[in-house]
């Protein structure tokens, strides 16, 4: 039996040098837990490797070093976000419904990717001096911004969409409506309860989020309707 244990082990293994893109999916997977458990300053990379199945020296070989780690951490789990957004294909729905889908997208993102969440903290504790460096995640949200202006041109031409929205301004709102709801419930349920975060509670929530982003949007009388 332990011969067998070994076999299988070496497989595994094998497995993983055969694919290197796995191997380096799994680091970040991990390392994101860990920047977001402990911050930049906090995070080991023995305990970024004890998560893996793979080797402290193989995680400096893939990324440099345990700054170039984060760096690439925190590139990964913003690119999770706007895959997200591409796979809705938003293009072939209504502008209305197609606003609607994105905030309720944004909203369940956020809302199950905390690490995502904590992960942006702690870049703003440090003055974005990471994410200023990236030009990954620059061009990643310079699509997001893309991607909403072009529903809104569509919803202005269609007239359910009052002229002049500014995409920037409706990306600040969805996701400060969306943020908010996981960056402060640790304080927010010590002081009010836990009432908004129970299952219906969120699902109140996740509505009015999209019930005031329409709001804010629709053309004189459509919000109305």
């Amino acid at each position: 039996m332990p011969v067998r244990t070994e076999i299988q082990e070496g497989d595994r293994r094998s497995g993983w040098k055969q694919d290197p893109e796995a191997v380096r999916q799994d680091i970040l997977a991990a390392a994101i837990a860990e920047f977001a458990a402990n911050g930049l300053s906090g995070a080991r990379v023995d305990d970024i490797a004890a998560k893996t199945r793979t080797s402290k020296r193989m995680i400096y070989y893939y990324f440099g070093d345990k700054q170039r780690l984060y760096e690439h951490a925190l590139e990964d789990a913003y690119a999770q976000v706007r895959s997200g957004e591409e796979e809705l294909e938003l293009d072939h729905l209504p502008p209305e419904e197609a606003l609607a889908c994105l905030v309720g997208f944004t909203f369940d993102h956020h809302r199950s990717h905390p690490d995502f969440i904590r992960m942006v903290m702690i870049e703003n504790v440090h003055h974005a001096q990471t994410l200023e460096k990236s030009d990954m995640i620059r061009d990643l949200n310079v699509a997001a911004i893309d991607r909403l202006a072009e529903i809104c041109a569509r919803g202005e031409a269609a007239g359910v969409f009052r002229p002049g929205i500014n995409p920037t301004r409706l990306h600040w709102q969805i996701s400060a409506l969306s943020f908010f709801n996981v960056s402060n419930r640790p304080t927010f349920s010590a002081l009010f309860g836990n009432e908004l975060f129970t299952e219906q509670g969120q699902e109140a929530l996740r509505a009015e989020a999209v019930r005031i982003v329409l709001a804010g949007v629709m053309a004189d009388g459509e919000g109305q309707r």
